[in-house]
């Protein structure tokens, strides 16, 4: 079973809007695309979805994707600065907003029936939801590009 992992199995990276989140690759497509498995948390279902996809798209442009045991990037972040997320907070903010421009760039349509899980956590209210997403990075890349915040 060949699974390419965001960092050290069992590792937890950082996430936009959500404490942690788990996640690893599942296949990069030959159009540039990234198909990750990914976790989210919200008070209710239709959150913690949309929180694991804004976990995804996030996680494709700051932070990138290793694969298990190797320091090498399988998918490189689209944004390099430092700092770029508070540099561009504002248009971040409105990028990752509840029904903000995201959403665009990421599709349930590589789910398969079985796959999603969620979990309950009675005493903090909150509902996890792990689930597999496509990434469109080639299209976020040039999105990103049109709007200033990537130098080509």
């Amino acid at each position: 079973m060949a699974m390419l992992l965001f960092g050290i199995q069992g590792l937890f990276a950082q996430s936009y809007g959500a404490q942690y989140t788990k996640m690893h690759v599942v296949n990069v497509e030959l159009d540039g695309s990234v198909t990750i498995q990914v976790s989210g948390q919200g008070r209710y279902q239709k959150d913690a979805m949309d929180q694991a996809r804004k976990n995804a798209v996030y996680n494709v442009i700051f932070k990138g994707m290793k694969m298990e045991d190797q320091n090498s990037l399988i998918v490189r972040p689209l944004i390099y600065e430092v700092n770029a997320a508070e540099k561009y907070a504002s248009f971040f903010n409105s990028f990752f907003a509840d029904g903000g421009d995201y959403v665009n760039f990421v599709t349930m349509s590589d789910r398969r029936v079985g796959t999603s899980t969620r979990t309950k956590n009675k005493k903090d209210k909150q509902v996890g939801w792990t689930t597999t997403v496509r990434v469109l990075r080639p299209q976020l890349e040039t999105f990103l590009i049109e709007r200033g915040i990537i130098k080509k």
